[in-house]
């Protein structure tokens, strides 16, 4: 029993975890597959774990003792960089795809593509900064850097909705994330107005 816990809670574990959606992603695009079936797939994990990602906090208000949420809390930095790492696929394969910096160029107006070109720059620093190293050395500041991360939720959103000029997958997506966003506002406010109170 000890060996399975542990086994479960190593770091490679979860990496191998977070990895499983990208076995078929990789070696399809090595192969001379038509990189635009892939385009979807990479771009929609990355959006789940960034989202899984930013849905913690408030589950963790909703649920205190949830041993599920904390577990997946002391590794939410690693959803948050593969979330990054589906992104960098989905970006390469894009522009493999397109296959030329003018038609890259003029794609790049269109409302769709800016907003995920907008949501990757977010989360390059974002990313680059998810290490116990960067935390200790930024300080205050790695929090307030992290909080661009909901500047990149609304960019992927977008980009999703007007890439595939469909509302409703993307809503399925984005819905529990608001909700619970606005049940951690309230949380917050009520329990600042209790402590005026008090």
């Amino acid at each position: 029993m000890k060996a399975l816990k542990a086994v479960f809670n190593s770091p490679y574990f979860f990496w191998a975890l977070l990895a499983l959606p990208s076995i078929g992603m990789i070696p399809a695009a090595f192969n001379g597959n038509d990189l635009e079936p892939l385009l979807h797939p990479t771009g929609e994990f990355s959006a789940r774990f960034m989202i899984l990602a930013m849905m913690l906090t408030p589950l963790r208000m909703l649920f205190p003792g949830a041993g599920w949420i904390n577990w997946l809390m002391k590794r939410r930095r690693y959803l948050g960089v593969a979330a990054f790492g589906y992104a960098v696929l989905h970006t390469l394969y894009y522009l493999i795809d397109l296959g030329s910096l003018s038609a890259v160029l003029a794609d790049a107006v269109k409302l769709g593509i800016w907003t995920g070109w907008l949501a990757f720059v977010i989360f390059v620093p974002m990313a680059a900064t998810s290490n116990d190293l960067s935390v200790r050395a930024m300080g205050r500041k790695w929090k307030t850097l992290q909080r661009f991360g909901y500047a990149a939720v609304v960019a992927t959103l977008l980009h999703w909705i007007f890439v595939h000029n469909n509302l409703g997958p993307a809503l399925v997506h984005f819905v529990p994330l608001a909700a619970l966003e606005a049940y951690r506002v309230w949380y917050v406010f009520s329990r600042s107005r209790q402590a005026v109170a008090g």
